[in-house]
């Protein structure tokens, strides 16, 4: 099953997808209200609206080496960092290039939704508050990111976080590809099985101090091969068993 968050009309709408068909459904997991849309009539939006989007950091070894960060011991603790709502971007939608960074970097990601309140998960019960699980690019201003305090205006300005198309319930995060192209060119080709945190790790450990609520949005971490991108190009993040997230890189703004 594909839940979807679209806009039909004037109306932003919730929907399960069966076929070239959307079943209109009261809110993220509510029941089906009767009224269909045709999928082609809907315009996707990033599948979660609200809350906070909490993201691991230096999850996959190969990535920590390509950034120069392995001269220590391995993290111990998955590396928290966050965005914003501000920060969620739609499936097939233009990110400006910013003008306040010459380095800006796609990262694809595997990432999930909180589907009921979160606190104090375990490792049996952790998926069961997952709505579904997506695509992210973390956007990323590698220079500012070096250089500010915190990672605020690197990872979670303004549509930095483009998400979606849909979400894909009851999927397995434990050995997923997750693979990104830049132009049609692959740049980044993992599994998740080589998270350093797998997600249910993840989970239990965030939900210790924090509480996650429905709607919000975790991003797990990137494999090797980040890199640059340039005004005109296309990123796209696929994640097998979800699909594909397609974003144009739009000129400096």
């Amino acid at each position: 099953m594909r839940i979807i968050r679209g806009r039909t009309g004037t109306r932003t709408v919730w929907g399960e997808v069966e076929g070239d068909t959307v079943h209109v459904t009261a809110g993220m997991r509510g029941e089906r209200t009767g009224e269909t849309v045709p999928f082609a009539d809907v315009t996707l939006l990033a599948p979660a609206e609200g809350g906070k989007v909490v993201c691991v950091g230096r999850n996959y070894l190969d990535h920590i080496r390509e950034l120069g960060n392995d001269k220590g011991d391995l993290p111990t603790e998955p590396g928290i960092f966050l965005k914003g709502a501000n920060a969620l971007a739609e499936p097939d939608g233009t990110v400006a290039y910013p003008d306040w960074t010459e380095n800006f970097h796609y990262e694809g990601e595997l990432a999930l939704v909180i589907g009921t309140r979160a606190r104090h998960l375990t490792p049996q019960n952790a998926l069961a508050h997952v709505a579904g699980f997506t695509c992210a690019n973390d956007l990323t201003a590698r220079d500012r990111q070096k250089t500010d305090l915190q990672w605020f205006r690197a990872k979670a300005a303004d549509r930095f976080c483009p998400l979606g198309p849909w979400l894909v319930p009851d999927l397995d995060p434990a050995d997923l590809r997750v693979q990104t192209r830049v132009n049609g060119e692959t740049r980044q080709d993992g599994r998740t099985s080589s998270m350093i945190f797998p997600v249910v790790d993840v989970l239990v450990y965030l939900t210790r101090f924090v509480t996650l609520e429905p709607g919000d949005v975790v991003l797990t971490g990137t494999p090797e091969g980040v890199g640059p991108v340039q005004p005109g190009d296309t990123v796209e993040v696929e994640v097998e068993g979800v699909g594909v997230l397609r974003t144009r890189i739009g000129p400096v703004a």
